[in-house]
């Protein structure tokens, strides 16, 4: 869910964190999504050194950089420097989990700088929501904050409502947005009855009608079924809808569903893993896969 908008002024930073499933059907990320979260953590560390506002929506590892990180996440200490003169518009401590508490406290020691609480706040650029749920109302993941940037067309970053709330659909739509980017919901979790799919898809073609282009990303294409979902919701849409890789003109890849695959296709040895939180093993070998070279220009690939 992290991204960059750029207006005539402004370079904005949101969400601002990278990290792997660390498990997914009992197996650590494949070298090859390794490597291609690599490329990712590297964009970011790149996007953030000139950048003039960085929004945080909450605190989970995937959409922060961490103090504590694990080998596929982003390291705050590699960021440190970059977080030093960008204006900061954060998820405020109320209603978020104990561990994210911690963790924004954490990163705030380590940064020398506090997060303001930037919640139903506005100016001429930024509208930020007030808290919304992370998932289901009775979700204990604690909430999240949305955010709005106006410049010659509003953008709209919905991050984790994986929308199964109506309240946070009914707000997007309030503020008009041409283009949204929102966390689908987590249909690879077990606890994703066939009713909760049913409210999440009316909420997302609900959202789709009123929305230029939407983007449905994150938790939704953890699976097979969520790139399905997506491509029934843009059927019944008489708006764009897609994945971000189609947004960026590129190929979607599903490594996370893929897992199973990819050990399949590209054996890993045991001890792998342990050598490479080491820095002994590189993903050097494991850069290539079904056409898709991580190096390369992914708009090339047939």
């Amino acid at each position: 869910m992290c991204c960059v908008v750029e207006t005539e002024e402004r370079k904005i930073v949101v969400d601002p964190g990278v990290a792997l499933g660390y498990r997914r059907h009992g197996l650590l990320p494949h070298p090859f999504q390794i490597a291609v979260g690599e490329k990712v953590r590297e964009s970011i560390i790149k996007e953030l050194k000139n950048s003039t506002d960085i929004v945080i929506s909450h605190f989970h590892g995937d959409h922060v950089p961490l103090v504590d990180a694990n080998p596929y996440q982003l390291d705050a200490k590699k960021v440190s420097d970059s977080f030093a003169k960008p204006f900061l518009w954060c998820k405020g401590e109320k209603e978020i989990s104990h561990a994210m508490r911690i963790r924004r406290k954490q990163l705030s020691d380590m940064l020398g700088r506090s997060f303001p609480d930037a919640e139903g706040k506005s100016n001429s650029l930024f509208r930020f929501s007030k808290a919304v749920y992370h998932g289901e109302p009775d979700s204990r993941r604690g909430k999240v904050m949305m955010t709005r940037i106006e410049d010659d067309k509003v953008f709209v970053h919905a991050s984790d409502i994986q929308l199964m709330h109506s309240r946070a659909v009914s707000q997007i739509l309030d503020w008009k947005p041409d283009i949204v980017l929102v966390s689908g919901p987590p249909l690879y979790l077990k606890q994703m009855s066939n009713e909760k799919k049913e409210k999440a898809l009316t909420e997302a073609v609900r959202l789709s009608k009123g929305v230029g282009v939407l983007i449905l990303d994150h938790h939704l294409l953890r699976s097979n079924e969520g790139y399905a979902l997506l491509k029934k919701i843009e059927s019944g849409s008489g708006n764009k809808v897609m994945c971000a890789a189609e947004f960026m003109g590129k190929r979607p890849l599903l490594l996370e569903a893929k897992r199973r695959l990819l050990y399949r296709e590209m054996p890993v040895p045991d001890g792998w893993h342990k050598e490479y939180a080491r820095k002994r093993v590189d993903t050097s070998e494991y850069r290539l896969w079904r056409g898709y070279k991580v190096d390369q220009n992914e708009k090339n690939v047939n």
